[in-house]
């Protein structure tokens, strides 16, 4: 099996048993970003899934940096598609305005 995540399998089996493919695809975009937090102070979370692509929403250092292309398409689609070979596109959605920040867009 190919090594991943700085050389580290991910865990997928933190699904239940049983788990549907797309609860094992979310927790493997979870295993994901938990290296994204460690080695970019970011983060990447599963919103939705359509077929062949995967939407995913970007948090911390990951929204508005420069390379995130290169972090969704190398890293996130790349260990995805060595699970489901599948899933052929990432598309990263705006974040989503929750609590104070909502509060603070509607002043």
């Amino acid at each position: 099996m190919p090594r991943l995540l700085a050389g580290k399998q991910p865990d997928i089996d933190v699904a239940p048993e049983g788990a549907t493919e797309e609860e094992r695809l979310a927790a493997l975009i979870d295993a994901i970003s938990s290296y994204v937090e460690h080695y970019h102070n970011g983060s990447v979370r599963m919103v939705a899934r359509e077929e062949d692509t995967v939407k995913v929403e970007l948090g911390g250092a990951c929204v508005g940096c420069s390379i995130t292309p290169a972090t969704l398409c190398g890293w996130v689609l790349g260990t995805v598609q060595q699970f489901f070979p599948h899933i052929e596109r990432i598309e990263a959605i705006e974040p989503s305005l929750s609590g104070e920040q909502a509060a603070e867009g509607e002043a």
